[in-house]
């Protein structure tokens, strides 16, 4: 008589379980949300660009932008508020000017705007995110 604790099974032991049950584990875990973003850009000295926003979440209460890398008061280029109103900020040369889809315009780049810009997209609920990109300007 065999002893009862022997294993049921006999032979060698078959991957194909271990395989499936990974397989519906990556099958049924959420996609990831997608990193918000500035669509990096080139632009020629004296042309008007338009610093777009990739992945924007779909509900939005405002953005602010800034010239560099990270939200400094100092480097605000300019805001766009709850009730669609504009505001400009220390680092705005009268060039800027953020649309009502969220991207920042800048008239007749020159090559002090190459550079990392910043924008902060602030959701409801007080959440915000944040989210980089470089505009590279060259000369004639």
């Amino acid at each position: 008589m065999e002893s009862l604790s022997a294993p049921i099974c006999r032979g060698p032991f078959t991957w194909n379980w271990l395989l499936l049950a990974v397989s519906l584990l990556n099958f049924w875990s959420l996609p990831t949300t997608a990193q918000l973003a500035i669509v990096s850009t080139n632009a020629a000295v004296g042309k008007d660009v338009i610093l777009r926003i990739r992945n924007m979440p779909p509900v939005v209460t405002g953005f602010m932008w800034y010239r560099g890398e990270g939200a400094n008061y100092e480097h605000n280029i300019a805001n766009l508020g709850v009730f669609r109103r504009r505001r400009t900020g220390r680092a705005n040369s009268g060039r800027e000017q953020i649309n009502f889809d969220g991207s920042l315009q800048i008239k007749r780049v020159t090559l002090k705007d190459t550079g990392i810009y910043t924008v902060v997209v602030y959701l409801p609920d007080y959440i915000k995110e944040i989210g980089f990109g470089r505009l590279n300007v060259y000369g004639e």
